[in-house]
């Protein structure tokens, strides 16, 4: 039995999973949730009621984390009228206990954004085996994450379609510069579909949030599509990689392949580049974190590729999409900026879904706070956190700026 902690399960990395899960129990012949191959041991979403409230009468975790008191005061009341048994609390705290507890074998992180560090942090120092599907995480504190897996001997499977596909393309000695045959890595090539206005022409200033979220391809939350309409999606995915396998940023190149049908490649010394195919579809990259090393049968249809006809491939604007070159800057400068760049993100995205900027003032607001901040090279924890919380208050400070000017002061 595998004992699972899911945190986010009322997004959409979350019930994908939960899809797979049920698919793979099902598979296996049992039917019981307690007694299944993969058991659901923990549970945690946001404010989601109607889902959570299915999730547990479905999958019978023993705890269950919401994201606010009230809310999980009435998950604990709901669960005394049903007699179900299971413990329900709140808040960060509530998730790094989860995350870190005994009774848990794998954590499979899908929280959006900065919350997700915390209870990384913790199942790695725990020794856990991570299913990670919370990039932020990795960009802000990723040398720290990776240092205290090596020292634990935790480890972190990659749930991104793109870093999975790199996962897979390395062979079995993952996470190295070397793989099993001693090949060196000479690139990463990162795919990026492009999101919804990668071949519109004219100018971007007036997007609006309902087109920013018509992505082409992939159905996720909102935080992340948007964050794939300005190709900022993508450079945080760079940052992540660039952790997760020991490369260095100059080694990862981004290539716009809008059919989403190669999900990443890997170029070697000799020229040889190894690349891992499907339909763009997240049940495959979450059952191969589950199931790893062992590979089952997927609903995934079949990729016919007599069908596509084609395969496009081209290189990335970075004059159209700046928030691509905020992050790579980022990243290749490293220490507590790419902190800096994902919370004045998520700042400047939160704006802009509730339409109080506009679709192009997202880069101008990340990037004017990043000019601001004056860098730690080697962050502890504690400066991770002081820093994300200084981003998020210059971020709004600035935004105010722009809605009164007109423009954000630099």
């Amino acid at each position: 039995m595998k004992r699972i902690a899911l945190l986010g399960s009322t997004g959409s990395i979350g019930v994908n999973a939960l899809d797979v899960i049920r698919r793979l129990n099902r598979s296996s012949g049992s039917r019981h949730p307690l007694t299944a191959p993969y058991r659901v041991q923990a549970l945690s979403a946001q404010k989601n009621l109607d889902r959570i409230l299915k999730q547990i009468a479905e999958f019978r975790p023993a705890d269950v984390v919401m994201g606010d008191p009230s809310s999980a005061a009435r998950v604990t009341s709901w669960a005394r009228q049903k007699r179900i048994p299971v413990r329900v609390s709140s808040g960060a705290e509530g998730l790094k206990r989860i995350a870190a507890g005994a009774s848990v074998d794998m954590l499979l992180s899908s929280v959006v954004g900065f919350a997700g560090l915390a209870p990384l942090v913790a199942a790695v120092r725990a020794g856990k085996t991570v299913a990670l599907a919370n990039k932020e995480a990795l960009i802000v504190a990723g040398g720290l994450v990776m240092k205290e897996a090596a020292r634990s001997g935790a480890r972190v499977i990659p749930v991104d379609s793109e870093h999975s596909a790199i996962f897979q393309c390395l062979g079995p000695e993952k996470g190295r510069r070397d793989d099993a045959r001693g090949a060196v890595i000479r690139r990463i090539l990162l795919t990026a579909s492009g999101g919804p206005f990668y071949r519109r022409a004219g100018s971007l200033s007036s997007v609006s949030v309902r087109e920013a979220l018509a992505h082409p391809t992939w159905k996720m939350g909102n935080k992340i599509t948007v964050d794939s309409a300005t190709l900022m999606n993508k450079g945080l995915e760079a940052i992540e990689a660039h952790h997760l396998f020991g490369v260095p940023m100059e080694k990862i190149h981004i290539i716009i392949h809008p059919q989403s049908i190669v999900h990443s490649m890997v170029e070697f010394e000799d020229g040889s580049v190894l690349a891992q195919m499907s339909r763009p579809d997240m049940r495959l990259p979450i059952q191969y974190a589950l199931t790893y090393p062992e590979r089952r049968d997927c609903p995934v249809r079949p990729l016919d590729l007599e069908h596509i006809g084609r395969l496009d491939f081209a290189s990335p604007d970075f004059r159209r999409f700046p928030c691509l070159q905020l992050a790579l800057t980022a990243g290749r400068r490293g220490g507590t900026l790419p902190t800096v760049l994902n919370a004045a993100n998520e700042v400047a995205v939160d704006l802009f879904l509730s339409e109080a900027i506009g679709f192009m003032d997202i880069p101008r607001l990340i990037g004017t706070v990043m000019r601001k901040h004056r860098g730690t090279a080697t962050p502890s924890l504690d400066r991770i956190f002081e820093t994300d919380h200084w981003a998020r208050k210059t971020a709004r400070t600035c935004a105010e700026h722009m809605r009164r000017n007109h423009r954000c002061l630099s």
